[in-house]
């Protein structure tokens, strides 16, 4: 069977020293998408705009020192442990995603600390939406790193990613891509077309839970990130990816148990008016 062969230059190109890469190019585009598409949504919601330069400020750090120490932390602790100086050399690569959604979680909680815009799941949720673009990017700069690759396949989709081996394997970094960019038409057309936005902390749950589900499942047809995960029933990727189900369930049942109470209050309510002269 003939497969696909993947042999792309990282770099877009080089001139000396100086050799920009696609993955930060398509790392800075979908901050860009995902600053246009807040900017929209502001817009409709009549909200001020003056402080999304400094929200996007600290998502950005967030993300970039969240990602990082997620992976300094949870896949190479020893490595890192032993030339902490590394720990700073984020261009050599090792950004954990779970490391940067959790990041953003707490820039989200760090700029309402000063501006306090909105509740924190308010903003959670408008986020939630604009970010989904950057995350499916990101996964497309992996697939121009040939990295985050998938276990042996043969598939007809099955790659073979030159710079690493000769093997057809599972494009995992781009099952990835397309599993965000799903979720993120789903949220997207959910935020404009049905009241979803009204109920704080319902976008957030599902957005966790299915891309972390997504992420979950995606892992099984991974090759192991770092050796310690060699044997283990469930690797790291899928362990950090449960804490956010959970949350994400979490969320989407307390909002429904407080739907039910607020339709049952308004039934008492209707019922005890004086103009039901029962």
């Amino acid at each position: 069977m003939n497969y696909l062969t993947w042999n792309v230059d990282p770099a877009i190109f080089r001139l000396g020293p100086f050799a920009p890469r696609w993955y930060g190019l398509l790392f800075g585009l979908g901050f860009m998408l995902g600053y246009l598409i807040l900017v929209r949504i502001y817009r409709h919601e009549r909200r001020p705009e003056e402080n999304l330069s400094s929200l996007f400020l600290y998502i950005f750090l967030g993300v970039v020192i969240g990602a990082r120490l997620g992976h300094v932390l949870f896949y190479q602790p020893d490595y890192y442990l032993a030339r902490p100086w590394e720990i700073f050399m984020i261009w050599q690569g090792g950004l954990a995603s779970h490391g940067g959604f959790t990041g953003v979680l707490i820039a989200i909680y760090l700029y309402l600390r000063k501006y306090r815009d909105m509740s924190f799941l308010e903003l959670s949720d408008r986020l939630v939406i604009a970010s989904l673009p950057a995350a499916s990017l990101i996964r497309i700069g992996n697939l121009f790193n040939s990295e985050i690759l998938g276990v042996p396949s043969d598939l007809p989709w099955a790659i073979i990613f030159v710079r690493v081996d000769d093997i057809p394997r599972h494009p995992a970094m781009l099952y990835e891509s397309l599993a965000y960019a799903f979720v993120f038409a789903v949220v997207y057309i959910a935020y404009w077309k049905t009241e979803i936005v009204k109920i704080p902390g319902r976008i957030l749950g599902a957005g966790f839970v299915a891309c972390f589900t997504a992420r979950f499942l995606i892992e099984f047809v991974k090759e192991e990130q770092v050796r310690f995960e060699q044997g283990m029933p469930l690797n790291v990727g899928q362990l950090l990816s449960i804490p956010f189900i959970l949350t994400g369930l979490l969320l989407l049942y307390r909002r429904q148990k407080l739907d039910h109470a607020d339709t049952r209050t308004r039934k008492v309510r209707k019922l005890d008016s004086p103009l039901n002269g029962s």
